[in-house]
């Protein structure tokens, strides 16, 4: 058994003696978290070519970057594969297939289903590894490792801090709308569903400066109490909003009866559509388009 672990131990360092492998050693190693309710960011430093980043944002799911200020592998895909630690060669090492590589300073993303498998290997002492020919020269080689060690000591840490993430970012509720039924103006369970979720997130952020709440209906009826019944409908909301905690003065609500149509009134799904309240969130130093 021993001379068969030396005998592999021997066939890695011959596959990658030609090779620039860029990984902390096991006292080099360290995890960098920088918590928020907004976003987790699990960073671990790789000496002379950059970081690896596991990023997860409130609402969204796990992902992975490289991020480097000189990128030395080639355009094209990198190989990734989950690597045995040198002090246990006899482990089996697992394919994860390609990642495509550019030549920005993240140079490497890798989705939410193998950022998952990648924190797994970790915690297995496992290391994830891409290799991608070089930019320079395409016989040699560029592999960048991420190390397993002391890994296991910051991943509570790592899952203390998403548990606290927010069930939604800035893009998911920055522009929204609720529907409404016929010629009513009632927010039904969905609506306030969906209301609660963007209150929650403006409670959240100080950036938050602004909401605008835009009233509009379908061409049914007359132009007039099509005009009132936008306006009933966008009161409604900001009065929500208001009793459920937000500040009144951050409210800009106006109403436009049947003029900005987003769907064809001549059928019934169209005018769904049309029945609608906008609520636009606003940042400090921030524009957004009018309309949506």
């Amino acid at each position: 058994m021993v001379r068969v672990i030396c005998f592999v131990s021997l066939l890695l360092w011959a596959v990658h003696a030609n090779t620039l492998t860029f990984q902390a050693s096991v006292e080099e190693t360290e995890w960098r978290l920088s918590p928020s309710i907004f976003e987790c960011e699990f960073v671990q430093p790789i000496p002379d070519y950059g970081e690896a980043v596991f990023y997860h944002e409130a609402g969204e799911d796990l992902l992975f970057h490289l991020k480097t200020k000189k990128n030395l592998m080639g355009r094209g895909e990198a190989a990734l594969h989950i690597e045995p630690p040198i002090w246990a060669p006899s482990r089996f090492a697992e394919d994860l297939g390609l990642v495509p590589v550019n030549q920005k300073s993240k140079p490497v993303f890798v989705d939410h289903n193998r950022a998952n498998q990648m924190m797994q290997a970790l915690m297995k002492g496992m290391q994830p590894t891409f290799t991608r020919k070089a930019r320079y020269d395409e016989n040699e080689p560029i592999r960048i490792s991420v190390s397993a060690a002391n890994f296991n000591s910051f991943y509570k840490d790592y899952l203390g801090c998403v548990a606290g993430l927010l069930p939604v970012n800035f893009r998911q509720v920055a522009k929204s709308k609720v529907l409404f039924k016929g010629g009513g103006d009632y927010l039904d369970a969905e609506s306030k569903k969906k209301l609660d979720l963007i209150i929650l997130y403006v409670k959240a952020d100080p950036k938050v400066k602004s909401l605008y709440i835009d009233g509009h209906s379908d061409s049914s009826g007359r132009r007039y109490n099509n005009r009132r019944l936008s306006e009933s409908r966008a009161i409604k909301v900001t009065d929500y909003m208001v009793k459920k905690g937000l500040d009144s003065a951050m409210f800009t609500t106006r109403y436009h009866g049947e003029r900005y149509p987003v769907a064809s009134n001549k059928t019934r799904s169209g005018r769904e559509q049309n029945r609608r309240v906008t609520i636009r969130l606003e940042k400090e130093d921030e524009e957004m388009d009018m309309e949506f």
